[in-house]
């Protein structure tokens, strides 16, 4: 059940829940902001033994994995091949793209409001300095219109209307276009529908929502199931790739990439991939878990 702390100081956040932590069996944070949801989220799973998850990070990023994986399937594209721009440089996006890379991505810029994150650039905070150490391997400079032009996928996880029909325009052949800032993304589906060949948002009201909603029932499942220790990449990963496998190939389609967080079928295989996923990297402690039932 939902406990909400009435305190923004991270120190006294980790004591809290370390504290509340024996009557639970994981522990999912919400509605941390960035930069110290990192650092609470890391001191909490090295401190705990039991899953610890932002899923203001973590579930956005899987589900977006999980859309970008049908979405290349759709366009015919490699992942390997792909440049990707990510607007937004918070909890989110360091997360996706995180998640992106690990997914096979070479070439990923990440932008913040001033423009594309790179080595050269001394005005960067600890997170931000991540993106300048492990993406954009030809240090891109300029905004995020600049560097827009040529990828095959945009990320948003920023701020409204922050790119247009033009900026879609310069893309490459096919572009993918995720404008998942709630309620307004950044760019609007009317705007980029005619240029774009798949289109997500965050929005209930539009085709491809994707919603962290959709994975971390399945999650939590499969982890508790397991009694996993921790919720590992690898898990993860899994999660990312049992959602894109709910969607049948032959479904497959520019508005349906992704399943409806009503689909009932989601979280059960969620489960199942993220418990043999634990398994396999030794961080489950009850090997022949049990499979629940979700009601």
């Amino acid at each position: 059940w939902p406990i909400c702390l009435d305190t923004t100081d991270t120190e006294e956040i980790i004591r809290i829940v370390k504290a509340i932590s024996p009557g639970f069996g994981a522990i999912n944070l919400e509605d941390i902001s960035a930069p110290r949801c990192f650092e609470i989220e890391r001191r909490l799973r090295e401190e705990l033994d039991i899953p610890v998850f932002h899923d203001d990070q973590h579930g956005t990023a899987v589900v977006t994995t999980a859309a970008l994986i049908n979405a290349l399937k759709f366009v015919d594209k490699k992942v390997e091949d792909i440049k990707v721009v990510v607007s937004g440089a918070g909890a989110a996006g360091t997360a996706c793209s995180k998640m992106i890379l690990q997914l096979g991505v070479k070439n990923l810029i990440g932008c913040d409001s001033k423009g594309a994150i790179h080595p050269k650039r001394n005005d960067l905070n600890s997170s931000k300095r991540w993106f300048a150490d492990s993406t954009n391997p030809n240090q891109d400079s300029g905004t995020l219109k600049d560097v827009i032009a040529g990828a095959d996928v945009f990320v948003g996880v920023s701020a409204p209307n922050v790119i247009n029909q033009e900026d879609v325009k310069c893309m490459a052949k096919d572009p993918i276009v995720f404008a998942m800032s709630n309620p307004d993304p950044e760019i609007s589906p009317d705007e980029a529908l005619p240029v774009v060949a798949v289109m997500a948002t965050g929005r209930s009201d539009y085709p491809n929502q994707i919603n962290n909603v959709l994975c971390f029932p399945g999650i939590f499942r499969g982890a508790l199931d397991c009694q996993a220790s921790t919720i590992n990449e690898e898990m993860k990963l899994a999660t990312a790739h049992a959602i894109a496998g709910t969607v049948k190939e032959s479904h497959l389609c520019a508005d349906y990439i992704i399943p409806s967080v009503f689909d009932s079928s989601v979280a059960p295989k969620i489960a199942k991939a993220v418990r043999e996923a634990a398994i396999k990297t030794g961080v489950a402690r009850r090997k022949k878990s049990s499979q629940q039932k979700f009601s």
